[in-house]
């Protein structure tokens, strides 16, 4: 009686087919989350580093999701492998557009992508490793080129997915494809003539080394500190904080400084005195300043301060001097002890600053 009950048919299958069916999912999950972290745990021991602060709960974090993903797909095809779709849903017309082949062609699709998914994160976790390696070596290229070379990966893997859907799921010739793709590759290369100038200024940077990340650059009205470099484009923290995203033609094409390699950071500009200021006062006062711009810890000695020229409402003091550091902190930071040390200085000998005025002048006719 009860192997009767058990071999009773409901929609094409037996009731012992869908208990095989939902005990499968059922157990796969209740122990889904476990067996996700003991392969986890498992491809740790083969990509994982020891001494590395990027450890396993950062490994766990990126792969237990997608590991479990590809589980539960994983169950459910050997769950269904006892199941076959009712005949009144096989309504399709012709093998390719069935409804069992959609349906197991869609199926296909998210475990390939289940697959990649977990290369994807696994080419992350290693991109962690290499950039905390990089951040405990001087040299800035390596750097540069993690970020670069990870994106490079998951590109790759991202085609090989592409070229495996289009072949296993979609029955599309590669070869084939691979030689349409020749004889079309001109016109792909002019309509993607931009990225591919884009493309090409990221090798360039990477070759020709103008900047590395970290260094402060201004390219055109931009200026600020190099963040990533990628394959399109590189992006800049500006020093109010906002985030530019240059292209890579533009970085390898339009005049670029790199601040960052400056030995000294030159400061230049004009103090302007009062006309009451007396000739000694002037010699007094730029030869206090010539001392203090000579002996400032954050200067060197190559910094002059001369009595300039005759204002329309001043009179004139040239200051030029140099800070010995490429650092945009200790620029502006030595430019405030200076700038205040200037003030002093002026003070000290009786003078004041002179601002734009004019004189009118009245004549009394008797």
């Amino acid at each position: 009686m009860k192997e009767q009950i058990l071999q009773s048919i409901f929609f094409g299958n037996t009731l012992e087919d869908y208990i095989f069916f939902f005990s499968t999912v059922v157990v796969g999950l209740l122990f889904k989350k476990l067996l996700s972290k003991y392969l986890s745990h498992m491809l740790y021991k083969v990509i994982g580093q020891k001494g590395s602060n990027v450890g396993v709960d950062k490994f766990d974090q990126l792969l237990t999701k997608p590991i479990g993903l590809f589980i539960m797909l994983s169950i459910i095809f050997i769950g269904s492998t006892h199941l076959q779709l009712p005949s009144f849903l096989d309504i399709g017309s012709g093998k390719d557009l069935s409804v069992q082949n959609i349906i197991s062609k869609c199926f296909s699709l998210v475990y390939i992508y289940a697959m990649f998914n977990i290369l994807l994160k696994v080419v992350d976790y290693v991109g962690l490793i290499l950039k905390q390696k990089a951040e405990l070596t001087e040299n800035k290229m390596d750097d540069q080129l993690i970020p670069f070379a990870t994106e490079l990966g998951k590109i790759i893997i991202v085609i090989f997915a592409v070229f495996i859907i289009l072949g296993n799921v979609f029955g599309i010739n590669i070869t084939a494809l691979a030689t349409g793709l020749g004889i079309g590759g001109l016109a792909i290369a002019m309509a993607s003539k931009e990225s591919l100038e884009n493309l090409l200024g990221s090798f360039t940077i990477f070759f020709d080394r103008p900047f590395t990340v970290g260094d402060i650059v201004q390219v055109g009205t931009v200026t600020g500190k190099v963040e990533k470099v990628g394959f399109r484009s590189t992006r800049i923290i500006t020093f109010d904080r906002s985030i530019v995203t240059v292209p890579n033609k533009k970085m390898v094409d339009a005049e670029l400084d790199n601040l960052g390699l400056r030995p000294v950071r030159r400061v230049k500009f004009h103090i302007g005195l009062t006309y009451s200021t007396s000739p000694e006062q002037i010699k007094n006062i730029v030869e206090d300043l010539q001392e203090m711009v000579n002996i400032h810890p954050k200067t060197n000695a190559d910094g002059r301060v001369r009595f300039q020229e005759f204002g329309a409402s001043s009179l004139d003091i040239l200051v030029i001097y140099y800070v010995d550091s490429p650092k945009w902190e200790d620029l502006i930071n030595a430019k405030q002890d200076i700038n205040f040390k200037i003030m002093d200085i002026v003070k000290k000998h009786n003078s004041d600053f002179a601002f734009p005025s004019t004189s009118v002048y009245l004549q009394q006719n008797n």
